[in-house]
């Protein structure tokens, strides 16, 4: 396991950038880190991402200097071992709804003493070369990040909760899932969303903990990074997508 650079920023108070991407091409990590970002997520809830083709695009991060980090199906211990074991960086909790779930979702991400995490040979500990066991399950705990998403209306209100646990990095907004949970789907600006989300805000930003979002633009993301959010992520799919319409609006106007 590399150094957490992603990790490094954070805590040295810097504002840090990545990239959603579902593909299982390594082409497309390599693009992603050569653009600039500081860290990308492989997804495997949104996404038909194994942990095996993770394992591979890892490899692709690593090479290009961007941190790589995995956005699991469900908060299972089974489900995080397994994306963990690939070598990434740290690990996206989705659908974290109580801080029972938060404090179980550390537990599943880290080594004991701290967690509960299944313990072998793998990428993550380079099969047992160059290290001790017990040096490299200290490392693994202080550099393995914890994002726990904030995506329902049940989540909003136990954010300042989450805050009191120890060991989660970020807590990240995503504001489509939010939106449908509050009955406005796909309604990112309307009064309600806003509202929770800044309640989230205003829980987060004052304490120890990262404010993270999914921002589908430039503006937002700057808006946000306004607001006290330091970990701003944006997807592949939504460059391409407005890049593509860009080129076809300009070259048929």
């Amino acid at each position: 396991m590399l150094e957490n650079r992603t990790r490094a920023k954070l805590a040295a108070g810097e504002t840090v950038y990545g990239c959603f991407t579902r593909y299982v091409e390594g082409a497309i990590t390599e693009l992603i880190a050569l653009a600039g970002f500081d860290f990308v997520i492989f997804d495997g809830e949104h996404g038909t991402l194994q942990p095996r083709d993770i394992e591979d695009l890892t490899r692709a991060a690593e090479v290009r200097g961007v941190t790589p980090i995995a956005r699991v199906t469900t908060n299972q211990p089974q489900i995080i071992l397994r994306y963990l074991d690939t070598g990434v960086h740290g690990v996206h909790v989705p659908w974290v709804n109580t801080v029972e779930d938060v404090e179980a979702a550390v537990q599943y991400a880290k080594y004991g003493p701290r967690g509960i995490r299944g313990l072998a040979g793998s990428r993550a500990s380079d099969w047992g070369f160059g290290e001790s066991v017990a040096e490299y399950t200290a490392r693994a705990n202080k550099e393995t990040m914890v994002i726990i998403h904030i995506e329902t209306a049940a989540a909003v209100e136990a954010a300042a909760d989450y805050t009191a646990v120890d060991d989660v990095d970020v807590l990240f907004i995503g504001p489509t899932d939010l939106s449908h949970s509050l009955g406005h789907p796909g309604e990112l600006s309307h009064p309600e969303v806003v509202a929770a989300m800044e309640r989230v805000a205003e829980a987060v930003v004052p304490t120890d903990k990262v404010l993270g979002i999914y921002a589908g633009d430039a503006e937002i993301a700057n808006g946000w990074r306004e607001r006290g959010a330091r970990y701003l992520v944006t997807g592949i799919d939504g460059i391409m997508t407005r890049g593509m319409q860009d080129f076809i609006d300009q070259v048929r106007s």
